[in-house]
């Protein structure tokens, strides 16, 4: 191989540079990005100009990107690299309830309620009771298990979004399940809506003619000491997005039915005003590995 760089050699002329990296790990990351890389260019053959308009949308990708928006993320779940990561570092095994895509819209630090809280401060969309259990891979309750829930609000916007317009931790809640290791809250029947279109994942997506609608859902990271974490939603059953997720978020086990209940008994019992949405379902864990 010649030393020099040329169009056939470019990436083992790259990847030879590589062998004094101190780690094996980020050395194979390395010479696989590399490879990977050349082969795109050697297969699209971009023109100067078209190279150039690749890094502009790169640089608006992380210019957009702040505390409270990370268009990196949204890139990613778009193009579906999340989705594939998610399945691939949370594979199911032994029942473990399936994972999804974390999304760009959690907050850490939201405060602990006690089961049975509205997490709706706004006051808007229908009334929605959403219950169900944690149990361990044998069906035993696990008491202790922390739910992080959030979603958007009744005009399907998340509280970071409207930071001068929603109540902070608007749709937003903890809850600890007890012995029985069940949960129940309150909020409202989640809504559809379309991911931010206003930078340049937006552009992206209307240049490929791809709608940004993600199908109604709720957003869960259920985690329990001794066991693995799971990151998840669950999904509106019926919504018209549910087969084409911009984020290509939505597994079939994920899918549940709301159901409007119209009881005004149950409603009293549950806090809410008839009539009202139920949905249930049950998260199962998988413990920690030791091996």
């Amino acid at each position: 191989m010649s030393r020099y760089f040329t169009e056939e050699n470019s990436a083992e002329t790259v990847i030879s540079r590589l062998e004094s990296c101190p780690d094996p790990r980020f050395r194979q990351v390395m010479e696989s990005a590399v490879r990977h890389l050349h082969a795109f260019v050697k297969e699209v053959e971009p023109s100067i100009e078209e190279w150039r308009q690749a890094i502009d949308f790169l640089t608006a990708t992380g210019q957009m990107c702040d505390d409270r928006r990370q268009e990196w993320i949204l890139l990613s779940d778009t193009l579906g690299v999340s989705m594939l990561l998610e399945t691939i570092n949370h594979r199911a095994r032994d029942g473990r309830t399936e994972a999804t895509v974390l999304g760009p819209f959690h907050v850490a630090g939201v405060g602990v309620e006690e089961m049975g809280f509205d997490i709706c401060r706004d006051g808007k969309g229908e009334p929605c009771v959403v219950s169900g259990r944690v149990a361990d891979a044998g069906g035993r309750p696990i008491e202790g298990a922390v739910l992080d829930v959030w979603q958007t609000n009744g005009d399907g916007r998340y509280d970071v979004q409207q930071p001068d317009e929603q109540p902070e931790n608007n749709m937003r809640g903890k809850f600890v399940t007890g012995a029985d290791g069940r949960y129940w809250f309150r909020t409202t029947k989640p809504v559809s809506y379309p991911v931010p279109t206003d930078g340049p994942v937006g552009r992206m997506l209307d240049a490929t003619g791809r709608h940004a609608r993600r199908p109604a859902h709720i957003h869960f990271i259920v985690t329990a000491e001794g066991f693995e974490p799971v990151v998840t939603h669950i999904f509106v059953r019926g919504d018209p997005w549910i087969d084409s997720d911009a984020v290509f978020g939505v597994k079939e086990s994920l899918i549940v039915p709301f159901e409007l209940e119209e009881d005004a008994g149950r409603a009293r019992e549950a806090g809410v005003h008839a009539p009202f949405w139920t949905a249930e379902f049950d998260f199962a864990l998988v413990e920690t590995s030791t091996g």
